[in-house]
């Protein structure tokens, strides 16, 4: 078994009114590392009380679930006998409301483009490396979240 960490940190800055509502929403999120993230509640959840340049908890999840692929995808076409040079991608979530008032990351679509060294797998065999990743990625069996691959 295995346990992971975060710390995140936030505090009410000086002149927000935290009762109204009236209050930024950057914090912080630091890892085990050494690394910290600037982070905030996404623009579209809070307007102009969210840190644009922040990373928000929706993003992460999207980000968790491509990049968790990603290194599945690697493992099995390693163990598949094809050499990836480069793996690139650009995953979109989208958000949808589930029940009234309730809302949640449905679906998340991943566009990996992957660069070979030699011998490139056939479609068929790309399909099936992209199902076993899927099938290992400690992410995608945490979540309900539909994810696919484009």
């Amino acid at each position: 078994m295995a346990s992971y960490a975060a710390d995140i940190e936030w505090t009410l800055g000086k002149g927000e009114d935290f009762l109204k509502g009236r209050y930024s929403r950057g914090h912080t999120l630091s890892f085990d590392g050494g690394t910290v993230v600037p982070a905030s509640a996404s623009p579209h959840v809070v307007g102009k009380w969210a840190v644009k340049a922040a990373v928000d908890p929706e993003e992460m999840l999207v980000a968790a679930l491509a990049d968790c692929h990603m290194l599945s995808f690697l493992h099995v076409a390693r163990l598949a006998g094809f050499t990836v040079a480069a793996y690139r991608d650009h995953a979109e979530g989208v958000m949808e409301e589930i029940a009234p008032g309730k809302q949640a990351i449905t679906k998340v679509v991943l566009h990996p483009r992957i660069e070979w060294i030699g011998e490139a797998p056939e479609k068929a065999k790309l399909d099936q490396l992209h199902h076993e990743a899927h099938e290992v990625c400690f992410i995608a069996n945490s979540v309900k979240t539909q994810v696919t691959v484009a």
